[in-house]
This record gives C-alpha cells, structure tokens and sequence, in this order.
C-alpha cells in the first residue's frame, strides 16, 4: 500500500503512568441492572432476583410477614422446614454458578498457548487498584465474578513498608483473598517498577562506581537510571525485598495454594537507552567506542535479560510459600515488540531490534502487557490510520516470534482511550471539539477489535489510580461483556479458539520504512477491504469509516469466515466487505461492534446476536 508518511516523532513525549504504586473500597449498583446491554438476558441477574426474593421467607424479616400476615398462609414449623429447604437448595445452586465461573478463569488461565482445545479464552483486568476509595477493588471484583464475569482477580502488590495489621489493608485484602481461595482463583499482583528502588533509594543510588546499578558517566558520576551493564547482585537483592515483606507472608497464609499468580509491573522504570551506551564507563570498559547500532541494540538487551531475570528471581526466592514459588510468573508492562514499527526512519532509535530479534522481552519477562492505547500527546485518533487498530496489526508476527524464543510467554493488553480529564489534549475533549461524543460503545467497539486481532490472555485496562467507579465503570463495562462474550457464544468460542487470523495481501501496512530484511515479507495487513474506504493513497490521518477482520475456520470449498467490524463515526449499513479468497459480503456495522458468520457453501452471512 502507498502512503505518504507524516512521520511524527511522538516517542519521547510518552506518557508515563505508574500504574502501581499510583494504582486504587466499594461495591456499586449492579452493572447488569443498570446496563440494558445484558440485564435482560443474563441468567445470573434474574437468578439473583430469586434468591434475593426467596431470602424474604428464611431471614428474620419474616417474624415481621408473620406479624402482619403478609406472604405467610401456614406457619407450622413444616412450612418453615419446607422453605429452609428451598433457600438451601437455591443457594447451594448459587454456590455451583460461581463454582462454574470460577473454573471457567481457572482452566482458561492455566490453559497452554496451545493446545488440543485451542487458544485459552480472554479474562479481563485492570491498573486501577482500588487501594483509594470507590475504585476497582478486590470486594468489587469478587461480586462481579460471582455474577458471573470473567474476570481475573487483581491486587496490589504490597511492598515491605505496608503494615499487615492495618485495617486498612486488612480490609483490602483479607476477605477477597480468602474468597478467591475458596474458588480456586488464580490471582494477580500489580504494582509499580520493581526496579526502580536501585535509582530512586540513596542506599543503591550512593554505592561506590564498581557497584552501583544505575549508569556511572566517564568521569565517575552516577545519573539515576538503571544501566544493563551495572552489577547484577542488586537487581536479586531489590527482588527479594519486594516479595519478603510481612504482608506478603500473610497473604501467602490466607491463599496458601493459589493455582497461578501473575507479577504484573508497571515497568516504566528509567533506563540506560541503547544510543546513549558511550555514556556509561562500563559499556566502555566492555566494547570500546564506534560499534554499529546493531551491536549496541543487541548487548543492551542481553545485559537486560539478564538483570530482569535476576530481579524475578530475588522476587521467587523471596516467597517463603514454594507453591507461590513454583507457579509465579512475571508480565512487564509494553514489555512486547514495537507497535511503531516502519513508522518512520527513526523507529529503531526506540526499538531493541537485532538481527534474528525484533525484541527480546519474550526472553527478560514470562509476558508482556504492551499498549492498545490512543495516546492523548499524540495525534492517534481510533478513526484514522494513525489508531491502535492499525499499529498494532504489527503485534501478529511479533506474537509468533515471542511464542518460538517463549513458548509459555503470556500476552496480554492494556487498553486506553487517552481520557485524562486534568489536560487540554484529552482525548475525549479533542473528540468533542470535533463534534463528536466518544462513548462507552464506541470504546468496545474498538476495543474489542484489538481482541479479535490479537486474541491475548488479559485485557488489562487503564485508568488513573484516583479514577473511581463512578467515573470510569461505564467504559471497563463494554471490556467485560467483550470477554463474556468470546466465552459464552459457541460460535465465537469456536472461532476464537481455532480461527486463523486472515491476511489481506492485496494490501500492505502502511509502516514501510526501513523493515528490516527478514520481515519484509511477513504478513503486517489484516483490514480488510470495504465499500466505505477511502481512496488510496492514506495518510496517517486518513478517515477510515469501517475497520473490518475477518478469522476463517476449515478448508475450501466448506470454508467459514467470522467478520468482525466497528464503524467509529456512526452505524453504517449495507456496507459489502471483500474477504481474501470469498469475495464481497454485505454487512451492517455497528458503532459498537458486529459480528457475521460467512459461510462459502451456502454464500450467505449471517448476523450473530
């Protein structure tokens, strides 16, 4: 594909977030019956109804029906017995749904990458906390798991300086933990940049040169930011104080035997850049000066596997539990290969490319959790090409070499919409003043089209840390239902499992520079053509009304194609969809996202509810 390229050198501008320890006790309204979306039709609200309404006849309240003879003909003690009875058995079937949903996060979380059953099912999570109040706290996720969501379960991580006797934090952690302990649940820890204390504490910070972690300049300085070439033995040591802490050791009474627990990092801790490595004497001391920049990307990364390996290590060593020990895995955040990749002729200035490894976190970290964002300092929008809908279409093949260097690697995505209502270039606020409203459905819409694109694990949203409920609920909303979705439609299931993304090869990404050899001809498209485009050539700020994929299932001429496309700008109808090796296939798209069974026997598609 042609394009002009509008190269805007948007990397140094990123935000950055700390997602942990910035990340935030309160139990909403019930979504479902809030949200007309999925009230109506989930079997979990109406069944909550009943045992809320049989409970009137076995609580104390019914002295006072008793009293004023309302819903109350008999009140023998057989009666009673009889009604004892119901609302033991409705209850005991209560404790087999969340039994089920329970099992259901279990299996998919422990599931291989691949297996005879297929890909592993999505679960959805979450930055914010909710260590502040009335935000995304454990009790607010257990109850959204017990009607029936799936979701995997997310914590602090507690770092050494938190009390375990607090009540604070016992109300934080103990009755979730020991929630998720009685159903078998696995769990999450998500804090801020473990290794951050080696530049920001004054023990690490003020070591002598031949000790220090952080970069040591040629005359001796030392600049806060960890160096790939410092010594090793620091990166453990910091590990073993994060994972050694007493509130730690309780939590490891409480869930003694947890099935999986990811240490998710917010991973944005300063580091040494690979073309700054003259800058730091032991780099020096190593190569000398005047290597190519392939060298350089190639023994920056190899010093970072090595110490991000040696932090996680501390971290295990540091569980006094061997079964946290054994079944610990640690995800880094944007610890994944570059979207931006072919933007522009710079972007290996931020890439850790090398030749054979387009990156080597598959090798530092056990997963990744890389951004499906629309940055608000950016000029990204989710309906032009400059999205995360198009950027991220480099993630497939990025995918495939992780799983060959990581067969076990975890990838999952965080997803934003760039809402920071504290700045002018909030996204929200640029979309207003385009006329338009960016809504919770439009969110899903195109959230949901990075799921089918990418198929992670965990999608694993963002908000601030102060973000509450009330705020931000309606649009974590759209994520949850997307991912009861993929698990309670048997075709979608099907698909999500087994389905082979589809490439579009009359096409090509529009990141075309400088690709490195061995991935020009690696397959980058997968949108799909419309009756809506555009003419060629795009720019980055091309509008594109539809963004259409499509996963194909079986062998010609009993082919099955799943189409899913969103419309960001407004419902769009009759809108004829050209899938590679089908041909054209109408469809009415939503703002919020549809779906179409194609089938090539019969050349019909079909809408899925």
């Amino acid at each position: 594909m042609a394009i002009k390229m509008n190269h805007e050198e948007t990397n140094n501008m990123k935000r950055t977030e700390d997602r942990g320890s910035k990340i935030e006790d309160r139990f909403t309204r019930d979504p479902a019956i809030r949200d007309p979306r999925s009230a109506i039709l989930n079997p979990h609200v109406f069944f909550a109804l009943f045992v809320l309404f049989a409970s009137f006849f076995t609580n104390p309240s019914q002295n006072y029906l008793r009293k004023w003879n309302l819903f109350w003909f008999d009140s023998s003690a057989t009666r009673d017995q009889s009604l004892s009875s119901v609302a033991a058995d409705i209850r005991e079937e209560a404790l087999r749904a969340n039994s089920s949903v329970a099992a259901d996060i279990r299996e998919e979380a422990l599931r291989a990458n691949s297996s005879d059953v297929g890909r592993p099912l999505p679960l959805a999570g979450h930055w914010n906390l909710g260590q502040e109040k009335n935000g995304f706290s454990p009790d607010y996720q257990m109850k959204m798991i017990e009607r029936g969501h799936h979701l995997l379960p997310w914590f602090l991580l507690p770092d050494g300086a938190v009390n375990p006797e607090d009540p604070r934090w016992i109300s934080y952690y103990e009755a979730p933990i020991k929630r998720a302990a009685e159903l078998k649940l696995p769990i999450a820890l998500v804090s801020t940049q473990w290794e951050m204390i080696l530049s920001v504490d004054d023990h690490y910070f003020s070591l002598p040169p031949d000790r220090n972690p952080n970069v040591v300049t040629a005359d001796g300085k030392v600049r806060r930011e960890v160096s790939p070439f410092g010594p090793v033995d620091a990166w453990r040591e910091v590990g073993m104080k994060w994972a050694s802490g007493p509130t730690m050791k309780r939590l490891q009474e409480w869930y003694p035997d947890p099935p999986l627990l990811l240490f998710v990092s917010n991973n944005e801790s300063v580091k040494l850049q690979w073309m700054k490595v003259e800058d730091d004497q032991r780099y020096v001391k190593l190569f000398g000066r005047g290597r190519d920049d392939d060298f350089k990307r190639k023994v920056v990364a190899d010093g970072w596997i090595e110490r991000y390996r040696a932090l996680q290590g501390g971290m295990r060593d540091g569980l006094v539990n061997s079964r946290w020990r054994d079944r610990a895995r640690f995800i880094g955040y944007d610890a994944f290969g570059p979207a931006h990749f072919g933007r522009w002729a710079g972007w290996m200035e931020y890439a850790l490319y090398s030749h054979g490894r387009v990156d080597p976190w598959p090798l530092a970290w056990d997963g990744g959790s890389p951004s499906f964002y629309v940055y608000n300092w950016a000029a990204m929008t989710d309906y032009t090409v400059f999205s995360p809908q198009v950027e991220t279409m480099n993630w497939v093949f990025m995918q495939k070499e992780a799983l060959r260097l990581n067969p076990r690697f975890w990838f999952e995505m965080s997803v934003w919409d760039g809402h920071d209502p504290s700045q002018e270039n909030d996204k929200r606020k640029t979309y207003a003043r385009a006329g338009q409203q960016f809504t919770p459905e439009r969110y899903g819409g195109m959230a949901q089209f990075g799921m089918w694109l990418l198929r992670p694990r965990t999608v694993r949203e963002f908000r601030g840390w102060l973000d509450t409920l009330d705020q931000a609920e309606p649009y974590f909303l759209p994520i949850v239902e997307a991912v009861d979705r993929a698990h309670g439609n048997p075709t979608l299931r099907d698909f999500w499992r087994k389905g082979s993304l589809v490439p579009n090869r009359a096409g090509a990404h529009p990141y075309q520079t400088v690709i490195p050899a061995e991935y020009q001809n690696v397959d980058r498209w997968f949108l799909l053509n419309t009756s809506l485009d555009p003419k060629r050539p795009w720019e980055l700020g091309t509008q594109l009304p539809v963004f259409a994929l499509a996963l194909v299932l079986g062998d010609a001429p009993q082919r099955r194609w799943l189409i899913y496309a969103h419309a960001p700008l407004g419902a769009r109808e009759a809108v004829q969809v050209t899938i590679p090796g089908y041909g054209a296939a109408p469809i009415n798209v939503a703002v919020g996202g549809s779906f179409y069974l194609v089938d090539e026997k019969s050349r019909r598609a079909q809408a899925l509810n």
